[in-house]
């Protein structure tokens, strides 16, 4: 059986689809991981016989066995290299080296899994693992001082050689992965049902890069001509009716369903005869035509239910948001004191009026919070009407102009972010007024109320701040904002800080 090679044809956000695990490279950390029944508390386990697995015949995926090689993989080798230059350097492990590496362990487990990524992707992720490391273990020596307990030389040479290390065992691993991936024995033929676009995009996934260890050989579907994809024609094997003889005379190991969900009685019936097959059996839905946040399946009480609009802080996502948003804004208010105050003093010689202006916000879900600023117009717009910033605003004190221009205006919101109101990093909040406006003309538009409004955003830092004097203006930045849901990780909220201190000293778009 010949198989098809759909990798040089481009597919689009809304054409990918998730691979079942067992598939390409699996396990990397991250997303929702494509489990059932381990996102939020409504996951439960059905009754009976405490596997998992509910009436509906939902269970957890079982983790594949390269994430457990790669969870222990990184952990082992980070202290066994410590291990070992500690002896070369010192001849013998005292109990401060002990302790080190249990530490040491508890802060890399598990391991990323980098088997199968791209070098780039890999460099950057050890790159990442290695700054958190050393950042914590910095941390660790400040509160304690116990750098004396260690050789700095053995520190030194560990730090440097760490990075290498990983490198070469990722290295290692995914040529051993991309090795076992092509044998004849690890190969999984497989056929789709459906030769739309949805047929086609998954096809590109299952097929996608040199680690792939399935094999698509074609497509089946009744329709002919102008209604299967293009990529599709000249690979369709044949009808529905053709698919369970021809699986079972090819042995066939994966069948992946891409119909429309309105095809149900087509459906059942397909179901009903590919059980009657020894092929694994996979159903992609359509979901091009929603926009996805945070997409994830999971089974409350044995009945599977799909996500298709959530919070990305949910479970250890939320703990993770919310005391990174604590810890930041305490040491950053401790470190701005000083010019938080010369700025309340600039404010209050600049113009007669109260240092601190608050504003009615939609925050989380919606609801109206206070969000404060420092004050920067003579005027306290906050009614039913609120009129934009405008360039050249005569409202806008020559002092105010400054601390807006450089985005100071917003320190006070630190305070807010220790409130709960707010976060760092999140959807800017607008006027109510504003709100109110634009959810009755954007489409999702209220989405971005899922999370805490932030005082930077990806928005911002992509040139989307300022005045919105046009809806189009306004539809871009709700969209970064929805891509922002999308795609939230610590280390995207790490980005979006350090580009918004350059963006606050040498962007003009704000006045």
């Amino acid at each position: 059986m010949a198989s098809i090679d759909l990798t040089q044809a481009p597919v689009s956000t809304a054409q990918r689809v998730e691979v079942p695990r067992g598939h390409g490279p699996e396990g990397r950390r991250g997303g929702s991981e494509g489990r059932s029944g381990t996102n939020g508390p409504d996951s439960a386990r059905g009754p009976g016989d405490g596997s998992g697995r509910g009436p509906s015949g939902f269970a957890d995926a079982p983790p594949p066995v390269l994430a457990l090689v790669a969870a222990l993989l990184e952990p082992i080798l980070t202290v066994a290299l410590l291990l070992a230059i500690t002896i070369a350097f010192t001849g013998e492990l005292r109990r401060p080296d002990l302790v080190l590496s249990v530490l040491v362990f508890a802060l890399s487990f598990p391991g990323r899994n980098r088997f199968g990524v791209s070098r780039g992707a890999m460099a950057a992720d050890i790159a990442r693992s290695w700054l958190f490391l050393m950042s914590v273990l910095l941390i660790c020596e400040w509160a304690t001082s116990s750098l004396h307990y260690f050789e700095v030389t053995v520190l030194g040479t560990w730090a440097l050689l760490l990075p290498l290390l990983q490198w070469q065992a990722a290295s290692l691993g995914s040529a051993v992965y991309r090795r076992s991936a092509q044998l004849s024995q690890s190969r999984r033929t497989a056929v789709i049902v459906g030769a739309g676009e949805q047929g086609v995009a998954a096809a590109r996934a299952l097929g996608g890069g040199r680690s792939s260890a399935t094999q698509v050989v074609g497509w089946f579907d009744d329709r002919g001509g102008e209604r299967l994809h293009a990529d599709a024609q000249g690979h369709v094997l044949g009808g529905l009716a053709q698919l369970v003889p021809y699986v079972r005379e090819h042995g066939v190991k994966d069948i992946y369903i891409t119909l429309p969900l309105n095809s149900q009685p087509r459906m059942s019936a397909l179901l009903e005869s590919v059980q009657s097959t020894t092929a694994s059996v996979y159903f992609v839905p359509d979901v091009s035509a929603v926009g996805i946040i945070q997409g994830r399946l999971r089974a409350v009480n044995g009945v599977p239910v799909v996500g298709i609009c959530e919070t990305p802080f949910t479970g250890i996502n939320a703990l993770v948001k919310r005391v990174s948003d604590v810890v930041l804004a305490s040491i950053i208010l401790v470190l701005i004191a000083p010019v938080m105050l010369a700025l309340a003093a600039g404010v209050k010689l600049s113009s007669p009026g109260p240092v601190i202006f608050r504003q009615r916000r939609n925050g989380l879900d919606g609801k109206e919070i206070w969000v404060y600023k420092f004050r920067s117009m003579t005027t306290q717009d906050n009614g039913a009407v609120v009129k934009q910033a405008t360039r050249d605003d005569p409202r806008i004190t020559r002092f105010g102009r400054f601390i807006r221009r450089t985005s100071l205006d917003e320190l006070p919101q630190f305070f807010n972010v220790l409130q709960g109101r707010m976060s760092i990093v999140g959807p800017r909040p607008h006027a109510v007024a504003h709100n109110e406006l634009y959810s009755q003309q954007i489409k999702a538009y209220m989405v971005r109320h899922k999370v805490r409004p932030g005082i930077t955003g990806w928005a911002q830092v992509n040139g989307y701040r300022g005045e919105t004097r046009e809806v189009e203006a306004m539809r871009k930045r709700v969209e970064y904002d929805i891509e922002y849901l999308r795609t939230w990780s610590l280390w995207l909220d790490i980005k979006i800080i350090l580009k918004t201190i350059r963006v606050a000293f040498f962007d003009r778009q704000a006045y």
